[in-house]
């Protein structure tokens, strides 16, 4: 099995864990965004559209931050956080992206517990 076979599995096991969790299979957009909410504690009765690109956006430097592509330079006065990016991401073609922002994924949710 090579690398790319098992980094499959291990997302289709986390996409069924999130079917279980959730009753609906999560696109990457939306398991972006439930990052986000994790990550900014923000639960808004309604959300906006600005809004829920912000926290697709906090959760991508998230995961960055984890391999150290980026930092949290903190908070501002409403509570979301700031990154600054520290490291030159890999330019790849988009298959290779999509694997490389799954894989942080998966780790992200492996350091949840999940």
């Amino acid at each position: 099995m090579n690398v790319t076979d098992d980094l499959q599995q291990r997302w289709w096991q986390l996409e069924a864990k999130l079917l279980a969790q959730f009753g609906k299979k999560p696109d990457m957009e939306g398991i972006l965004f439930l990052i986000g909410l994790q990550e900014t504690n923000f639960m808004p009765q309604k959300i906006t559209k600005e809004q829920k690109q912000d926290m697709m956006h906090v959760a991508v430097c998230t995961l960055l931050a984890q391999s150290g592509f980026y930092v949290l330079e903190g908070h501002d006065e409403e509570g979301w956080p700031h990154f600054k990016q520290i490291n030159e991401l890999p330019v790849n073609g988009l298959i290779e992206q999509e694997n490389f922002l799954k894989d942080h994924i998966l780790l992200y949710f492996d350091k949840q517990g999940f």
